[in-house]
């Protein structure tokens, strides 16, 4: 039988986090959001509706993380899709900026497994999302490229650390209908990729239910892209 408890969505207030959240209260499963802002995660939480609530939670802030998550009970479901994106150029580089994003996606991210590990079940799993700059690479993603590869290295090693908790990395290409390329041209994206279509939302949320639901599914990095090709 599958553990009891709710589906925790790191960044679930708005974008890809929020149709994963709304994807899983319309299954009348409970659910907590998060995002850094107590009024807009409540807000959040009424505008997804059935059972969620939201709460304020910070990642780069990793002490206040544990404190912040009392109020949660036992969680069936992890998913962390909170990120930031950074133009850091070594040229003008931006030390704030970097520690920033390191602290947020590789100390944040690994202090909500360790705040939450208590409340997971044998049955419980855990998707993290990093990046496809992790392999291409493109002027000003050091800090990004780097921290989306430090996500595929947290992964190895909680697999182990965390067992029998699954978890799993998603790392999404472009999502065309995410309100982040809204009103840019991305054209040349869908000349480079075989399904001649960008990702959507609706595909990652029905990936990540994938790896959160499959039992046999632990320790990969999934690349939903549309076998997106850069030359």
């Amino acid at each position: 039988m599958a553990d009891k408890g709710c589906v925790v969505v790191v960044g679930g207030n708005r974008g890809i986090g929020r149709e994963i959240a709304r994807h899983y209260a319309d299954a009348g499963e409970e659910v907590v959001i998060t995002c850094r802002d107590a009024e807009r995660a409540t807000t959040a939480a009424r505008e997804i509706g059935g059972n969620t609530t939201g709460i304020a939670l910070d990642l780069t802030l990793p002490r206040e993380i544990g404190p912040a998550l009392e109020p949660v009970g036992p969680v069936r479901h992890l998913v962390v899709v909170a990120i930031d994106r950074d133009d850091n150029r070594v040229k003008e580089y931006s030390i704030d900026r970097a520690i920033r994003l390191v602290t947020l996606k590789l100390v944040g991210y690994t202090e909500v497994v360790h705040a939450l590990l208590g409340r997971l079940g044998p049955n419980s799993s855990i998707v993290l999302f990093g990046g496809l700059a992790k392999d291409r690479p493109y002027p000003g993603s050091t800090t990004v490229s780097t921290v989306n590869g430090g996500v595929v290295g947290m992964v190895r090693t909680l697999v182990s650390e965390i067992a029998p908790v699954r978890i799993n990395a998603l790392h999404p290409g472009i999502v065309g209908d995410s309100p982040f390329w809204s009103g840019k041209s991305l054209d040349h994206v869908v000349e480079r990729t075989p399904t001649k279509r960008l990702a959507t939302m609706a595909d990652i949320v029905h990936a990540v239910s994938f790896l959160l639901e499959n039992p046999a599914v632990n320790g990969i990095d999934l690349r939903v892209d549309g076998g997106w090709m850069t030359t």
